[in-house]
């Protein structure tokens, strides 16, 4: 029997500014697993993909261009085009409610607050699909979250951030070998979060507001 084919979508904004900020952690998963020389443009699907194996088994990783409140855009044409079902499906994003270098492995729900969930979701009319959620959390002013999310993480946040993105690649390779209840079961625990300065962040004025 064919082994399934999996679409593994990392979620971000596409313009060079955002490049290593918070929200574009999803992004920078996927370039740890297969690197970012390996995603070609397609043009049809919005997005930068990359067609390979992980563990022998085929994959097709996806980077949207769409920003990311419109992510699901580019994640419907995908699944249609690939004749996928929603469980073969898995979201890699940031979570703003969850503290640094936390992982939060789920089989479905709902979009928790995240804009980029909220349209997949919105587009496949269901939340039937796996997502891989990882902690961003961390004091900004009251009102600052737009700025909060598109600003890069702190020298204390890095090191935390580069083992929570090896974990999440071990669970991306687990989840095609062997499906989500193992790696949920195997992963779903919490990495030491990074100790955050009570000092509030403050990113670059000319950030722009997330898409």
């Amino acid at each position: 029997m064919a082994a399934m084919r999996r679409l593994i979508v990392g979620l971000g904004n596409p313009d060079p500014q955002h490049k290593a900020t918070r929200h574009n952690i999803g992004f920078e998963v996927l370039d740890l697993l297969v690197g970012q020389e390996a995603f070609r443009l397609d043009g049809r699907a919005q997005s930068l993909i990359a067609r390979c194996r992980l563990r022998g088994r085929p994959v097709v990783m996806a980077k949207p261009l769409t920003y990311m409140n419109r992510s699901g855009i580019a994640v419907r044409h995908l699944m249609r085009r690939l004749s996928l079902s929603p469980e073969c499906l898995l979201v890699v994003t940031d979570d703003l409610n969850l503290p640094p270098g936390t992982l939060r492995i789920r089989a479905q729900g709902s979009a928790g607050g995240h804009n980029g969930v909220q349209n997949i979701i919105d587009q496949l009319n269901t939340g039937a699909f796996a997502r891989i959620r990882l902690g961003i959390r961390g004091p900004y002013p009251r009102g600052q979250q737009s700025r909060f999310v598109l600003s890069p993480f702190t020298d204390e946040e890095r090191p935390v951030m580069e083992e929570a993105l090896g974990l999440a690649a071990e669970v991306i390779a687990t989840y095609v070998t062997d499906g989500i209840s193992t790696a949920m079961n195997r992963f779903n625990r919490r990495i030491k979060p990074a100790k955050v300065s009570k000092k509030k962040s403050e990113p670059p004025a000319d950030s722009p507001p997330p898409s």
